[in-house]
């Protein structure tokens, strides 16, 4: 099944790529990898998700957090190739998490991200990740996601 038609039966739609915050670009290829910029949990250009996840943000919400800003990678890969068949794997995602120190669920939030790309992507979407705590992120984010990408 090609990556558009699982796109299709999930009922997900990837958006144009969301607008840079500073002075980088969505992603960029060097051979056969895309180093996707770390994307927000944008939605139409408006931040859905702001606060420290364990205080104002909860895990459920923070999980949907980190699902939207894997469908904003998607659509960083896309500026580079458009065709996601060529994606043979997600190799590597780093999650981070906006949290207090007494919060330890990080790797669950990100599931949001890693399972969306495993329903996406299939067997060519499991990766090696991590997910990490930090003290705050861009535009007050609570979740903040990268990825390196390996095309054909």
């Amino acid at each position: 099944m090609s990556v558009d038609a699982r796109l299709h039966d999930l009922g997900l739609v990837i958006p144009e790529a969301a607008k840079p915050v500073a002075a980088y670009v969505p992603a960029v290829r060097s051979g056969n990898l895309i180093f996707v910029s770390g994307q927000l949990p944008l939605v139409k250009g408006e931040l859905q998700f702001r606060g420290i996840v364990g205080q104002e943000i909860d895990l459920g919400s923070a999980y949907e957090a980190a699902r939207i800003c894997a469908i904003n990678c998607i659509a960083a890969i896309k500026t580079i190739e458009p065709n996601l068949d060529k994606v043979k794997r997600i190799v590597k995602v780093t999650g981070f998490v906006s949290s207090l120190p007494t919060f330890g669920d990080q790797p669950k939030v990100i599931n949001g991200a890693s399972e969306l790309l495993q329903s996406v992507f299939g067997e060519r979407g499991v990766h090696a990740r991590a997910a990490v705590g930090v003290s705050g992120l861009p535009l007050g984010a609570a979740v903040e996601v990268e990825m390196i990408v390996e095309v054909e």
